[in-house]
């Protein structure tokens, strides 16, 4: 489905899953708002070359007004908005950027877990051996080591600002214990300022390569990852201080679409969906 018409100077690109694991891609005008003029494109699949051949129906011409697209770090999608709008800033989505580091982060958490669920394993084992009774290890809050980080999960992943009193004691606990998750933590929130500050691109370009250098340093082959992820996407990572885009837009038009899904319980004819989506959004 193709609808040139609602092309405009801001568009976002996502991906959404209608029914039994069918994937379509979405390309959505920003300025709609989720109503009507902002559904431009509906493709059955993700396949680069596919989307593209549909999308070059819409003339060069109208495509190379397109001043900005949003999208997350797929490089299906990074094509698809380099070949279609040539003449487009092609912006990483900040929230998919940021999610990549605390995916890094919580693996971390993970295999620490996995240490302390050996620890303990171990523990038991010793015990049954020497006939005595098995009594876990607890920190002062009453966790053990499984329990703390397993509970870890929710601290590490907000602002210190949002903790309650417990789980500020079990922050103090979990650092205490696990400083490279501390090292880690704060990286996290140091990637969180660095967006947040309402600085130019060159200011945020030292401040990254800044942020970088301490990445490197952390252990583990998730933090390589991030590392290298960003410098290959460094430049349209970096565009997203020229405008502060994101890809909130289509991340709500692709809820929007789960919801409607929802309310008739399923999608049995997909091209009637689409039809009646397009009703409402474009």
């Amino acid at each position: 489905m193709l609808f040139p018409q609602n092309l405009g100077k801001n568009l976002s690109i996502d991906e959404t899953c209608l029914s039994n694991g069918e994937v379509y891609t979405f390309l959505t005008n920003k300025e709609g708002h989720g109503g009507k003029g902002t559904l431009v494109a509906v493709v059955r699949g993700t396949k680069a070359e596919t989307v593209i051949a549909v999308l070059e129906r819409i003339p060069l011409s109208k495509r190379k007004e397109v001043e900005e697209i949003t999208l997350d770090l797929s490089s299906s999608m990074m094509l698809i908005a380099r070949t279609v709008f040539p003449k487009t800033r092609i912006t990483n989505d900040r929230f998919h950027v940021q999610k990549l580091y605390y995916d890094a982060l919580d693996e971390l958490r993970i295999t620490l877990r996995w240490m302390a669920r050996d620890i303990e394993n171990e523990e038991i084992k010793r015990c049954k051996e020497e006939g005595v009774a098995y009594i876990p290890f607890r920190y002062a809050n009453g966790d053990t080591r499984k329990q703390l980080l397993a509970r870890a999960k929710f601290i590490l992943t907000r602002h210190e600002s949002k903790w309650t009193d417990s789980q500020r004691w079990r922050a103090d606990i979990i650092f205490e214990f696990y400083p490279e998750l501390k090292q880690a933590y704060e990286l996290a929130m140091s990637l969180t300022n660095i967006y947040n500050a309402r600085s130019n691109k060159n200011a945020a370009r030292l401040n990254l390569a800044k942020w970088f250098d301490k990445v490197e340093k952390l252990a583990g082959n998730a933090f390589q990852t991030v590392v290298d992820t960003f410098v290959n996407h460094y430049d349209t990572i970096l565009n997203f201080f020229v405008n502060r885009q994101t890809n909130a837009g289509a991340e709500s038009f692709n809820a929007k679409v789960k919801a409607f899904r929802r309310q008739f319980r399923g999608v049995s004819d997909i091209p009637f969906f689409l039809y009646r989506l397009s009703m409402l959004c474009a």
